[in-house]
């Protein structure tokens, strides 16, 4: 009898064991599951690193990648290569990290039917950039290295993407054998995954900070005679600027007013204004992670100081990061989350759409106006007008000295002032020289393209 008990006891405590475990399982799998079905290199989802079935269009619908059969690309040269950032490779060499985000919602997965598409109708991705836009980008690059990035600051859609160098994934060129440096960096998504010392784009940073905290900066001026010292240390400018205001400092670009700004913003403050405007944070979206930028001046002398608020020094910005504060200034100093995927449909439904989030105040709407009228006003004074037909920009250009005997690199950042074009940018052209002289000719056809797809739409 007590034989018999304790068997009873024993298998009670083994199908409590048993449905406790069960039910783990069940948790596990109510919350966890999307997440076991889409694992990278899962077979059910997966090509090698990247997501092996359904479609992926541009924000016309025009195919960009197709994974039913095989890993098909446009018939169009241009759009292969333009867009080849954010679709992958075929090799894995080049990650869709964006595209296999969506990865659950591309399968039509859900805990009771597993992966209800796989049977069906492949699923299909739909990204916010634009295949026509792209391809300008890549035509206005003209084979140099960097990138263009231009996003609706109202909507948070990205319109261009374009990282280069780059290649047809249908043609791919011999790249461990290349010497001609043509394909250095190919693999590196340069708008996601590169930092760059800002230059003189990084003034606008500065001449935010120096309204919002320095009483009464609009009425003083600042003179620049060419070389303003620090001992045995100065910062210089190409040619002495004369007496300037804050504004015609920033039209001008004078290194040496800039100095002087900086004195009256302090340390302290521009370490706050620089976490406030977030340039130098990561910036994530659609599953993807910027490289972070960097302002250190935790061990600067004054000079050093000087030239970390122009710019230069350790200064570093991501072009996906920067491009976004363009679009906080533009949008009256609250900004919106960028994103390149708009809608993921799967089995017949829509399983994913994305929606517009606002991020934190990072400015006053004064200032932000301000800002904004400056920035207008160096197109009009120094970059001309006439090189954005029918648009109204505001902008700042950079020119990144690099040291070691290095061609600087070429900056431009801004952001259309008008409702029915919201666009801002930025575009980062490695070893480019001057930044307005080598990027204006690049991004004014491309906003001009931009313009036409948005009128088109």
């Amino acid at each position: 009898m007590n034989r018999v008990t304790k068997r009873t006891w024993l298998m009670g405590l083994f199908v409590v064991v048993l449905l406790g475990g069960m039910l783990l399982f069940l948790g596990e799998y109510a919350v966890k599951a999307d997440q076991w079905i889409v694992f990278q290199g899962s077979p059910h989802i997966y090509n090698g690193t990247n997501i092996g079935f359904g479609t992926v269009t541009d924000r016309s619908g025009e195919v960009l990648l197709d994974l039913n059969e095989s890993r098909t690309y446009s018939d169009n040269s241009s759009t292969r290569k333009s867009t080849l950032h954010w679709l992958g490779d075929r090799t894995g060499y080049i990650s869709a990290g964006a595209v296999s985000s969506h990865a659950a919602q591309m399968a039509g997965f859900d805990p009771v039917n597993g992966i209800y598409a796989a049977d069906g109708e492949a699923g299909s991705i739909h990204l916010t950039i634009s295949a026509r836009v792209q391809n300008a980008a890549l035509e206005a690059m003209a084979g140099r290295k960097g990138t263009i990035g231009i996003y609706n600051y109202k909507t948070g859609e990205i319109l261009c993407a374009l990282s280069t160098p780059t290649y047809d994934p249908d043609n791919v060129p011999d790249i461990e054998h290349d010497e001609s440096g043509a394909y250095s960096g190919v693999y590196l998504n340069r708008f996601l995954q590169s930092a760059y010392t800002p230059g003189s784009i990084f003034k606008i940073v500065t001449t935010s900070a120096a309204l919002d905290c320095v009483p009464g900066i609009e009425d003083m001026t600042f003179t620049c005679t060419g070389k303003l010292e620090y001992g045995t240390e100065a910062v210089t400018c190409e040619k002495a600027h004369g007496t300037q205001t804050l504004k015609q400092a920033l039209a001008n670009s004078c290194n040496c007013a800039f100095a002087q700004i900086a004195k009256k913003v302090g340390k302290e403050n521009m370490v706050k204004y620089v976490d406030r405007f977030q340039v130098a944070d990561k910036l994530s979206f659609d599953g993807v992670t910027t490289a972070a930028g960097n302002y250190d001046i935790s061990q600067t002398g004054a000079v050093s100081f000087a030239w970390s608020c122009i710019g230069q020094h350790s200064d570093l910005i991501n072009p996906a990061r920067y491009m976004t504060f363009m679009g906080t200034i533009a949008s009256g100093g609250t900004g919106v989350e960028p994103y390149i995927v708009s809608k993921v449909e799967s089995g017949g439904r829509v399983t994913y759409e994305a929606k517009a989030k606002k991020t934190d105040r990072a400015m006053s709407g004064d200032v932000a106006e301000t800002v904004q009228s400056y920035m207008r006003n160096n197109v009009v004074t120094i970059y001309g007008d006439q090189n954005f037909p029918g648009l109204q920009v505001c902008a700042k250009s950079g020119t990144s000295q690099l040291g070691g005997g290095q061609t600087s690199n070429a900056m431009f950042a801004g952001f259309v002032a008008d409702e029915d074009y919201p666009l801002a940018f930025i575009v980062v052209v490695e070893n480019g020289g001057y930044g307005s002289h080598t990027c204006v000719p690049i991004i004014g056809p491309v906003l001009t393209v931009c313009k036409s797809v948005l009128d088109n739409e």
